[in-house]
């Protein structure tokens, strides 16, 4: 944790989607895959700008200097926030729009440029046109920041055939009222599944 709290001290977060104490959670899941050696890559659905993604890199470096043994793969359509279904309607949601949050895979690698780190594997498109061939074979934690139903059910399905023993899903907005979508989703395919819930984000041990 002394080394989270270094980076968060160290680095100015670059957007205002992710807050510090929603990183220190995500972070801290990631560090407990690592120190108990899951084996698998580590996957990101929904990067934005790359504010997660570079905190992760940063964390995956910091335990492996040599930056050989954990793939980092991240998915977005950069094209902004798709269109809502009927399971994301909220009173507290209308701010959200189609197109809204949109950047450009350049920008993200440009970040990334800026801040002297190798970037992760990048995945253009939007999650419901990605196959399994898309998906490495095996992964050891999966943070997804879809926002909307149909996103969230899209990279469930794709990432749980892929979980190794022991590993990890954080699911950003899990208890967010203006986004139930997520919620939803999630129970829909996990209706069994013992979900914590902090700063929003749902936590999934397998």
């Amino acid at each position: 944790m002394s080394t989270i709290n270094e980076m968060l001290g160290r680095h100015q977060l670059i957007s205002d989607q992710v807050n510090t104490n929603q990183l220190r959670t995500i972070l801290s899941e990631l560090e407990k895959i690592i120190d108990k050696n899951v084996s698998g890559a580590v996957v990101e659905f929904g990067c934005y700008i790359g504010t997660t993604s570079l905190f992760i890199r940063r964390l995956l470096d910091s335990h492996d200097l040599h930056q050989t043994t954990r793939e980092f793969h991240v998915y977005d359509s950069f094209e902004g926030l798709p269109p809502k279904t009927a399971q994301d309607d909220s009173p507290a949601g209308t701010q959200f729009k189609a197109g809204e949050l949109s950047v450009s895979k350049k920008q993200f690698h440009h970040e990334f440029q800026k801040a002297g780190l190798r970037p992760p594997t990048v995945h253009k498109g939007w999650f419901s046109n990605l196959t399994e061939a898309d998906i490495p074979e095996k992964i050891a934690f999966a943070f997804l920041d879809g926002d909307f139903y149909e996103s969230i059910r899209d990279s469930l399905r794709l990432v749980l055939p892929h979980m190794q023993a022991g590993s990890t899903i954080v699911i950003d907005d899990y208890a967010r009222e203006a986004l139930p979508g997520a919620a939803k989703a999630v129970h829909e395919l996990l209706p069994k599944i013992t979900i914590q819930t902090t700063h929003n984000l749902g936590i999934i041990h397998l």
